[in-house]
């Protein structure tokens, strides 16, 4: 057995995913649910070790042993690209997740996504965040976005990764993609030095801590577009988060600039398509006069009040909308329309 013969079969069976853990055959995960490979024999302690350290460089096993987990993408001839991590579990067994990357970056249309996400990547600064569990679509979305501002404007786009998972080829626009660990240190690092090298658009691949949100938000202050992820539930959840990690004066200042760098913030959730496969659905929310005032007031739970106002106008979308609209168009059933909202009731009532 080898990586390569499993990660042709995720690609044969349209799988997102590859898990390898000891005392276990390989599973690969289509369309949200994981299927056992059958054909194979139980990966023991040994093999699974085996099996995936193979691939992997010098460096990468020392920064592995070093650290117990590791980050890095892969890319096969005539497979395409793959995201991997690798841990440990209990008992020091490795373990590894493998995601596929898609070769072909999508457009908004292709996957079609709402109309008002095609508007944002029209903004020249500020801060568009998209947001989401594990495994909602995130860096897909991402990419479209940065596709479309690729193929209408001349900018130079500065990813920061970890690892770099879509390999943008030029149109109108230059890339400069960079990768958390092997061309910078950090996100924050990496975001820090951006500022020096005459980007329009920075991606940041994920805002983890509070030094990369704070640089993140003075980018966006300073006249650059940035884009990145969060791993939140919701729109609302996202803005909460940025600011919770601020006290007293300084989250006095962090409202202040997210009032007025925030372009929007997007939640995406993916649901069981009835007839197989996920449909995402998405609650949207941008920034306008009324919504800076309850940032900058910290009375962001009247957030959602506004989202539900200025649906028709802004494009704001509320999760229960999209939902219900996925519902009534028949491509996600009831049961699942109430799982995943997070206002089921609001659902359940209005269906």
């Amino acid at each position: 057995m080898q990586i390569k013969e499993l990660l042709e079969i995720v690609a044969k069976e349209n799988a997102s995913d590859l898990h390898i853990v000891a005392n276990s055959k390989p599973q690969i995960r289509v369309h949200g649910e994981l299927i056992v490979l059958e054909q194979y024999d139980v990966l023991t302690e040994e093999s699974s070790k085996e099996l995936c350290m193979s691939i992997l460089t010098d460096k990468q096993k020392e920064k592995f042993e070093g650290k117990y987990e590791l980050d890095f993408s892969i890319e096969f001839e005539n497979l395409g690209r793959f995201r991997a991590n690798y841990y440990y579990t209990v008992g020091t067994k490795l373990a590894a997740a493998f995601r596929i990357i898609p070769q072909v970056i999508p457009s908004l249309d292709e996957l079609k996504l709402p109309e008002v996400l095609k508007n944002l990547t029209k903004h020249k600064q500020g801060l568009i965040l998209v947001t989401g569990p594990t495994g909602s679509g995130k860096s897909t979305t991402l990419a479209a976005m940065l596709n479309e501002i690729n193929i209408t404007r001349k900018e130079h786009i500065l990813t920061i990764e970890d690892p770099v998972e879509f390999l943008h080829t030029n149109k109108k626009s230059l890339y400069s993609h960079r990768e958390v660990g092997a061309n910078t240190d950090s996100f924050a690092s990496g975001l820090k030095y951006a500022l020096r090298q005459d980007p329009d658009v920075i991606l940041v691949g994920e805002l983890r801590d509070r030094e990369t949100i704070s640089i993140a938000l003075t980018a966006a202050e300073t006249g650059h577009l940035v884009l990145g992820t969060m791993h939140t539930n919701s729109a609302i959840a996202t803005v909460n988060r940025i600011l919770d990690n601020y006290d007293g004066n300084e989250q006095i200042q962090i409202r202040n600039m997210l009032s007025s760098t925030m372009v929007a913030m997007v939640g995406q959730t993916l649901i069981p398509r009835v007839g197989g496969g996920r449909v995402a659905v998405h609650d949207i929310l941008i920034n306008n006069t009324a919504v800076a005032n309850l940032v900058r007031e910290n009375k962001t739970h009247q957030l959602y009040s506004q989202m539900q106002l200025n649906q028709s106008k802004e494009g704001m979308l509320t999760q229960a909308t999209s939902i219900l609209e996925a519902y009534r168009n028949g491509t996600i059933s009831k049961d699942d329309a109430l799982e995943y909202a997070f206002k089921p009731e609001e659902v359940k009532l209005k269906i």
